[in-house]
């Protein structure tokens, strides 16, 4: 058990490259600001942005998570989503990757949680 709980917190192909590379780019723009030379500022920015972009491709190709638990089986970092094909409900990586996804990825319809009165004494 970890100190989460027994939860899966989306260990996936496409949050460990999307990290990785953010990582790297990151700790390249800093060593540029070290060393004072610009253009290796914006490598490592360009870098971080790639990172972004490598990082929704993998989701949208299955490699990421949708939101939410996942069953137990699927929480092996290397374990693809069969599902993101048709896209996933409440992502908005997969409703800006086009109308096809959009469709799949439209959010259903949440119950509405009753909230306890509030205090009017006040």
């Amino acid at each position: 058990m970890s100190a989460h709980g027994h939860v899966d917190l989306g260990h996936t192909v496409a949050g460990w490259t999307g990290t990785t590379l953010a990582l790297l780019g990151f700790a390249g723009a800093g060593g540029a600001v070290c060393a004072a030379w610009i253009p290796g500022i914006w490598i490592g920015l360009g870098v971080v942005a790639v990172a972004g972009i490598v990082t929704w491709l993998l989701h949208l190709a299955g490699w990421g998570k949708p939101s939410g638990p996942r069953p137990e089986a699927d929480w092996d970092w290397r374990t693809r989503d069969t599902g993101a094909r048709a896209g996933h409900a409440d992502c908005l990586g997969c409703r800006v990757s086009g109308p096809r996804r959009a469709l799949g990825a439209a959010p259903r319809p949440r119950s509405t949680a009753s909230l306890p009165a509030a205090d009017s004494s006040a």
